[in-house]
């Protein structure tokens, strides 16, 4: 049976410049771009290095992880009870036990895998994927040509 995923391949081209964030080499690519001529479709942006960076952002408590699910809990139920409501005439008593119900399903979900970790994991963290470098490849017939268009953007030339 074929696969209906597309397959993933290994990004081809030759290097025309590198930088150290993605803003840069994104900037370099818009320059480009700017260029009526130039085939941008001929680029592509190659993050190099991937690291996988996890920040601690705070310490959980139970009241933190309590009061969070309560929250969660009470959009969650203001949402159902303002849908259930909409199809009664008395709209106010779906809504309070949307956001009754809510609250208590909140906690129970917040609470319960926290009391699982047993104090094993008392932080919140955030994580992302960064790359240490970023490269900008170009197809070989076009490489050359922005190579030079991207050293006169460096030079402070012809910015396009």
């Amino acid at each position: 049976m074929k696969s209906r995923l597309p397959q993933r391949q290994v990004p081809e081209g030759w290097p025309v410049g590198s930088f150290t964030n993605y803003a840069d080499a994104q900037a370099a690519v818009d320059s480009l771009s700017d260029r009526d001529e130039f085939p941008v479709s001929d680029l592509t942006i190659v993050g190099v290095d991937l690291m996988q960076v996890e920040r601690v952002v705070g310490r959980l408590t139970w009241p933190k992880v309590l009061g969070g699910g309560a929250l969660y809990g009470l959009w969650m139920g203001l949402f159902f009870g303002l849908i259930l409501g909409l199809f009664q005439e008395d709209w106010v008593s779906p809504l309070i036990v949307g956001l009754g119900m809510g609250a208590i399903f909140g906690i129970v979900l917040a609470a319960v895998p926290y009391a699982m970790q047993n104090g094993k994991r008392d932080f919140s963290t955030t994580t992302e994927i960064v790359a240490r470098r970023y490269d900008v490849l170009c197809n070989p017939r076009n490489a050359e040509r922005a190579r030079d268009l991207l050293a006169q953007r460096a030079l402070g030339g012809n910015r396009g």
